[in-house]
């Protein structure tokens, strides 16, 4: 059980990235719909277990080294390579957003410009690559239970305090940018994104667990723990809209104005979450292109990582609401393939099981 937890933790930490912790996603395809994102919420809980299930259990099963194994075997060749070529291109994308999202908070909350926030979270991304894969994922999964602890506390405290009226709340959310036209497709939209960007280090998390029942619990278990962040978050930001609307990161705000104290908290938390991501999305992207183990690794990373250092200077809240919903259209020839997939796995092992009864 340890190992799914772990396992579990590192599917949150590889996903809670920027815009997720800080709260400008989930106010932009949950919050803004009003009440309905409430039920926006237990679809993405509902899609992030059952999906991540199936990527850590075939991962596993492949011994998967990067994506590509996993995708051509969902996906079969033709698709499989257009969808590869999906999820590599949008890794180099949430990796460069989360390179922007590190400059807001050294900008908002500590008045260092952007642009040497973003220096530093790109210095110690590439630094930590150098470590070995399982490092990595231990160091992913450590930050999440602090993370966790703070949005309980944010949460309650914004339940309690709120001075809105229920269609207040309701009323002043609606007037928010949201990333979709409806609270289904937001839900829809938010998972496929998410799972196009976190499959890579999902599949490679499984290969590197030998047993299948443990990587699928893993899977399961950091799927409800996504859905559980982003109800609270999603209710924290609603109860307090009128304070944190149109905020670069919501949740920071809201933080800050409980003490000051936890607003430095929620700072070094969110940056331990966007350092999560960002390792996990550059290092997915870049053993893409060269096998980790190669001489070629060190400078290739090196190379990559400026180019998206370079990038992050469109700003943040521009670049989730310019790359996060392309990829959530794209992401879903992922999950349908992942359905399909695993719609066959099940019919072929009744078809074995009858066998196996009649013989």
């Amino acid at each position: 059980m340890k190992k799914s937890i772990e396992m579990a933790g590192a599917f949150i930490g590889v996903i809670v990235g920027a815009g997720f912790a800080s709260g400008q996603e989930i106010l932009q395809f949950f919050t803004s719909f009003g009440w309905w994102g409430i039920a926006g919420t237990a679809i993405a809980t509902v899609l992030f277990a059952f999906l991540g299930m199936n990527l850590t259990t075939l991962g596993s099963r492949l011994k998967a080294t990067s994506h590509k194994e996993v995708v051509y075997q969902i996906c079969g060749k033709y698709l499989g390579a257009a969808v590869d070529f999906v999820i590599t291109f949008f890794l180099f994308g949430v990796a460069v957003v989360m390179f922007a999202g590190a400059g807001s908070i050294f900008e908002n909350q500590f008045g260092i410009p952007a642009m040497y926030g973003s220096l530093a979270m790109l210095v110690v991304t590439i630094l930590t690559l150098m470590f070995n894969v399982q490092k990595i994922i231990v160091l992913i999964s450590a930050i999440t239970p602090f993370l966790m602890l703070l949005v309980v506390i944010i949460a309650g405290y914004s339940i309690f305090t709120t001075d809105l009226t229920a269609a207040q709340m309701d009323h002043l959310a609606k007037q928010q940018n949201s990333g979709a036209s409806n609270w289904i497709l937001g839900g829809l939209l938010y998972v496929s994104y998410n799972i196009a960007a976190g499959a890579s280090m999902l599949t490679v998390m499984g290969g590197l667990e030998k047993d299948e029942k443990v990587a699928k619990r893993g899977g399961i278990l950091g799927g409800i723990g996504l859905g559980l962040l982003i109800l609270l978050i999603n209710v924290a930001i609603f109860t307090k809209i009128s304070q944190v609307g149109g905020a670069d990161m919501p949740m920071l705000l809201l933080a800050t104005k409980i003490s000051p104290i936890l607003g430095i908290l929620m700072s070094i938390a969110l940056l331990g979450m966007i350092y999560n991501t960002a390792v996990g999305m550059l290092y997915a992207f870049t053993v893409r292109i060269v096998p980790a183990g190669s001489k070629h690794f060190n400078w290739v990373v090196w190379v990559i990582g400026a180019v998206g250092f370079a990038l992050s200077f469109v700003g943040f809240i521009q670049l989730v609401s310019a790359v996060y919903p392309a990829m959530g259209y794209l992401g879903f020839a992922l999950i349908i393939s992942i359905i399909v997939a695993w719609a066959i796995n099940v019919k072929r092992s009744k078809v074995k099981s009858l066998v196996a009864k009649e013989a």
